[in-house]
C-alpha cells in the first residue's frame, strides 16, 4: 500500500515517513504544492497525507484539484489549523479525515488504516477473492484454512490484485504500487515477472484456486 505525504515541516515529514515505512508501507513524500500536485496528478495512491499550509498554495486548493481531475485517493488532511471551518471545508472539497497536529503517530496509523479499509474493502476487515483471504491490517493470507508465508513485495502484490480481481494490471501501474518511486530507477521492468513468478508458485503450491493470467507485453490479471 503506498501512501503520499504532502507536508513542508521537513522534520515531521521524515519521522511520519521513517514511522510508516516500518509499517510496511511504501511512502513517497512533496515538501510543496508544485510537486504535491505533480505526484498527485501522476500517480494513485492509497492515502494521501495532506498538509493546509503549504510553499506556492494550499491543501485545500490541491484538494480541490484532486478531485477536479477525478481522481479519488483517500485523503487526510493533517494540519496545525484545527478550527471547525477548516474542518468543514476539506470535508466538504472530498477529505476522508482530519487529523489536528500534533498528534501520536498511533493515531496517525489507526485514521490510515480506517479509511484505507473504507475506500479499498468496504470497511470489511478481509479480502476475500475465491479460497484466498487476506487480513490486510495483518498482513496475514489464508487460502482455505491454512496460512501461507510470503515476502513483503509478494504481499503488497497480491493485495494490489486481490482488490481488482479479474481485471488487467499494466506492468507500469504495478510498478508504482508496489515499488513507488524506486521503479523509476529500474531500466526495465523484468522484476515484477519475477516476483509473479515466485508468487504464482507458492499459491499453486498450497493449491489455490486463483492463478496469474499474462496479457503478453501488458501486464496481468488474478483470475
Amino acid at each position: 500500500m503506498k501512501i503520499l505525504i504532502i507536508e513542508d515541516e521537513i522534520d515531521l515529514c521524515d519521522v511520519m515517513k521513517s514511522f510508516l515505512e516500518g509499517e510496511k508501507y511504501i511512502v513517497e513524500t512533496a515538501n510543496d504544492y508544485a510537486s504535491g500536485f505533480a505526484k498527485l496528478a501522476n500517480y494513485d495512491y492509497d492515502c494521501v497525507l495532506l498538509d493546509i499550509m503549504l510553499p506556492g498554495g494550499t491543501g485545500m486548493q490541491l484538494l480541490a484539484e484532486l478531485r477536479t481531475l477525478g481522481k479519488d485517493d483517500s485523503i487526510i488532511i493533517v494540519s496545525a489549523k484545527d478550527s471547525v471551518e477548516d474542518k468543514v471545508e476539506g470535508l466538504e472539497l472530498g477529505a476522508d479525515d482530519y487529523l489536528a497536529k500534533p498528534f501520536h503517530l498511533a493515531e496517525l496509523l489507526a485514521r490510515i488504516k480506517t479509511v484505507i479499509r473504507r475506500r479499498n474493502h468496504h470497511g470489511e476487515q478481509a479480502i476475500q477473492f475465491k479460497d484466498v483471504k487476506l487480513f490486510p491490517e495483518e498482513r496475514k493470507v489464508l487460502i482455505g484454512t491454512e496460512e501461507v508465508q510470503l515476502n513483503r513485495k509478494e504481499y503488497d502484490l497480491l493485495y494490489y490484485f486481490m482488490i481488482r480481481p479479474e481485471k488487467l494490471i499494466t506492468k507500469t501501474s504495478l510498478a508504482e504500487a508496489v515499488w513507488g518511486d524506486d521503479a523509476d530507477q529500474s531500466d526495465n521492468l523484468d522484476f515484477i515477472y519475477s516476483q509473479i513468478k515466485n508468487l504464482r508458485r507458492k499459491l499453486k503450491n498450497n493449491q489455490a484456486e486463483v492463478d496469474f493470467q499474462a496479457v503478453y507485453g501488458i501486464g496481468y490479471k488474478l483470475v
